[in-house]
């Protein structure tokens, strides 16, 4: 099974959770922490793995002309039930239904983790962007999908027992008020992201590794990612022509 029929699988799950304000990550922190990196609007924005469509819901809101694309036909349903003036797109992302340079943003938020071609999709993101334009990008940190804490106390060690280096798949099923949710994922070690980008001539311009800030703390525990980041962020460009 892909990742994309994983995703599938669980889309009426993760629907739920995503559309739960005030519920997840997202919408404590770490949309805001992401949209620090984001250019103003421009000519043409597209969302990359926009599930339910609440970050490109949330990118129109503030300007942005957006298409969203994802693989799962149940999320783009949901996606364009939820604002039937969006364009939202059934595709892959290693083959994007866009022309050359047609966009001056692409947004991959949380989703390189989720692609089985990761490095495919990076070059179709090249493809699409016009020269000088850029990708912004969240992940879940590799040491995250690596490794764990021992326990939940917020001074517990973060131990690595498998091979960080060697890519692997990963299910995590999360419980939390009521709702469950299984993340289907591919471990990369960062070098792997970092060697995409290069192969598809794309730079990195800003990288952010974000922590909890005090103010989205839910538990003791959570604050043991307050010493290493749950969360990889990067801004890419484009270069120009010379």
């Amino acid at each position: 099974m892909t990742l994309a029929d994983s995703w599938e699988a669980h889309s009426r799950q993760w629907i739920e959770w995503a559309r739960a304000p005030g519920f997840d990550s997202y919408w404590r922190y770490h949309r805001d922490q992401f949209l620090a990196l984001v250019p103003p609007p421009g000519r043409q924005t597209v969302d990359i793995g926009c599930g339910e469509g609440r970050l490109t819901r949330h990118l129109k809101g503030l300007g942005h002309r957006i298409i969203g694309i994802d693989a799962s036909p149940s999320l783009v349903a949901a996606a364009r039930e939820a604002d039937p003036s969006m364009d939202i797109r059934h595709a892959n992302a290693s083959a994007l239904p866009l022309q050359d340079a047609s966009a001056d943003l692409a947004i991959a938020f949380m989703t390189l983790h989720d692609i089985d071609e990761m490095p495919l999709a990076v070059r179709e993101i090249a493809r699409v962007l016009e020269p000088g334009g850029k990708l912004c990008l969240a992940i879940v940190h590799p040491i995250n999908s690596a490794g764990r804490f021992e326990e939940s106390a917020a001074d517990a060690p973060f131990v690595i027992k498998g091979d960080y280096l060697r890519p692997f798949r990963f299910a995590d099923t999360v419980e939390r008020d009521g709702m469950t949710m299984t993340f289907h994922s591919q471990h990369r070690p960062i070098s792997a992201y970092f060697s995409a980008l290069e192969q598809a001539g794309l730079l990195v311009e800003a990288l952010r590794e974000p922590d909890i800030p005090d103010h989205a703390l839910n538990s003791e525990a959570s604050r043991r990612w307050q010493r290493l980041p749950l969360f990889l962020q990067m801004r890419v460009v484009r270069p120009a022509a010379d």
